[in-house]
């Protein structure tokens, strides 16, 4: 059997390197290393001029001190210019003291009383003495019979304070370059050393770069960038990113939908932005859990919290409202074929009593009986519709009067219930009285003598709701958190949804009106709830004294 092909090798490739480690390593070396090299030359610039002007100090102290020694000026005024004589000797001994390069004393006439090289005496200088004659001191680098050297000139005066000469010292120019360049070795030693850091300093920190950006090239980086904003503003679940500070990072358009938001949100911190709530508690992190249900506005959102490795947080939420919209009405579904089934054996009931009359030739008591089973029925829907003109609200009335019946609940008007049909948010009342009407069934259900009563009343522009039933009422510690998302006291509905939604609608959908939503105890015992919807009804409307009273609705069998 023949041996595989062997893997084809990538050519390599040659120019800058395009990892972000590599890059920011080259980038750091090169920083490093040009600072030093320039700190390197700053240094060694005024070092040069620091040295030449330290030399010439010295040169002019030594001059100083030379013209100093009465002797020497004596000796210049009693005496001629000899290789031998006192002067020569004097300067010759302080050149050799002081490691100067040269001492030479000489006349007003600029010839050399003194000199290192003895047949240079009796001469006159090669450079001009006319300024140290002239009484002032002289520094200077220059070039003369000995080389280039720092110079330092100085006049020479008599007792009488006049001129009567000068001395001129010099520093070989050499020691003073010799200086500079024993220096360099020292100073490229420290700044080797400072690059040798900065070099290891610059490693480790582009390791850690490294490590962070998962060794990616700056172009994978640019590209995962505008992929995640492409997929962040294209999905269709909001994506919440909160930093350690609990401020908000980043909010994709679905988000900004979902919660109510505008782009300005980034960068405030989240309860500011959101409010006080079950909503900020879940993004927060202060409640935990999976799949998350909250109410913001009229929407029930499903969220979802992961906390990231920086201490910071992303949260994830879904849209629920409809979901959760079709799961109330497959309840209120079931709720009514089961009460369509009883009303069926019922109306059969019925059937046979009306034929077994029939059979008997009792028709006038088969007519009775027919008038009174349509009368009772045709009677609820116009209690109900005399006094709620609208015609959803209504229509939602008769329904759940039918369903209570066959509870064994009764569903009646209040006294003085009267609402005209000017609502401006049909549907969110119509919300709002089913839930508190199916919550009141489920607490008053069972024992015999259930009762549900309904007060709808209308001030002016405001709608005043009240549900009261004969259930076993609301605990006075438990009437703040039964309008909290998720709290709930019933089983999960049989198709999997959540509980714990309704009451928090009520109260959000009041609120969002500018109203309120309360639980109280009920004359006689059971739960009252009530809810002001201000603004809720278009023009005025009439009064409660105008209202006639309503009777009972429904009757509970």
């Amino acid at each position: 059997m023949s041996a595989p092909p062997p893997t084809p090798r990538r050519p390599r490739r040659f120019g800058p390197p395009q990892r972000v480690f590599s890059q920011v390593l080259l980038m750091q070396l090169a920083v490093a290393t040009g600072v030093t090299v320039l700190a390197t030359g700053l240094f060694l610039a005024p070092l040069s001029a620091q040295l030449d002007d330290e030399a010439m100090h010295r040169a002019l102290a030594i001059a100083q001190s030379t013209a100093a020694q009465p002797q020497i000026t004596e000796s210049l005024l009693s005496t001629v210019p000899t290789p031998g004589g006192p002067v020569q000797s004097a300067a010759e001994r302080i050149r050799r003291s002081t490691g100067a390069e040269y001492v030479v004393v000489m006349d007003r006439h600029g010839v050399r009383w003194s000199h290192p090289d003895t047949g240079r005496i009796g001469k006159v200088v090669s450079t001009d003495p006319s300024e140290a004659l002239a009484g002032d001191e002289v520094m200077e680098i220059d070039r003369g019979t000995l080389g280039r050297s720092a110079r330092g000139k100085v006049p020479l005066r008599g007792d009488t304070g006049r001129v009567v000469g000068a001395v001129s010292v010099g520093i070989a120019y050499d020691s003073v370059r010799a200086r500079l360049l024993a220096a360099i070795p020292g100073l490229l030693a420290y700044a080797g050393g400072a690059l040798a850091v900065g070099a290891l300093a610059a490693y480790l920190i582009s390791r850690r770069l490294q490590r962070q950006t998962h060794d990616l090239a700056f172009s994978d980086i640019s590209a995962l960038l505008a992929e995640r904003e492409a997929m962040l503003h294209s999905i269709r679940e909001g994506v919440v990113a909160l930093d350690p500070a609990g401020r908000v990072r980043l909010l994709n358009d679905e988000a900004q939908r979902l919660l109510g938001l505008g782009p300005d949100a980034a960068g405030l911190p989240l309860d500011e932005v959101l409010g006080r709530g079950r909503t900020a508690d879940v993004l927060a992190g202060r409640v935990v859990g999976d799949d998350l249900l909250t109410v913001r506005g009229s929407r029930v959102l499903l969220a979802n919290r992961m906390p990231t490795a920086d201490g910071g947080a992303v949260a994830t939420l879904r849209d629920r409202t409809e979901l959760e919209d079709l799961g109330r009405e497959l309840d209120s579904t079931r709720g009514l074929i089961d009460a369509l089934r009883a009303q069926d054996h019922e109306h059969a009931n019925r059937l046979h009593t009306l034929l077994g009359l029939l059979e008997l030739e009792m028709h006038e008591d088969a007519m009775e009986f027919v008038t009174e089973v349509v009368g009772v029925h045709r009677a609820t829907a116009e209690q109900v519709t005399e006094k709620v003109h609208d015609p959803l609200l209504a229509a939602l009335l008769v329904g759940k009067t039918t369903v209570a019946a066959e509870r064994g609940v009764s569903l009646r008007l209040a006294p003085g219930t009267l609402l005209p049909d000017r609502l401006v948010d049909p549907r969110g009342l119509v919300t709002v009285v089913g839930n508190l009407v199916d919550n009141a069934m489920d607490a008053a259900a069972g024992p015999s003598g259930a009762l549900i009563e309904l007060e709808l009343r209308a001030e002016d522009r405001t709608v005043v709701l009240r549900v009261r039933d004969s259930g076993p009422g609301v605990p006075a510690g438990q009437r703040e958190s039964i309008f909290t998302e998720g709290w709930s006291t019933k089983e999960l509905p049989a198709h999997g949804g959540k509980r714990g939604l309704g009451l928090a609608l009520v109260q959000k959908l009041a609120e969002r009106q500018g109203g309120s939503a309360a639980v109280g105890t009920a004359l006689g015992g059971g739960a009252e709830f009530t809810v002001i919807l201000p603004e809720a009804l278009t023009g005025t409307g009439p009064t409660e004294a105008d209202l006639p009273e309503a009777g009972v609705m429904g009757v509970g069998r």
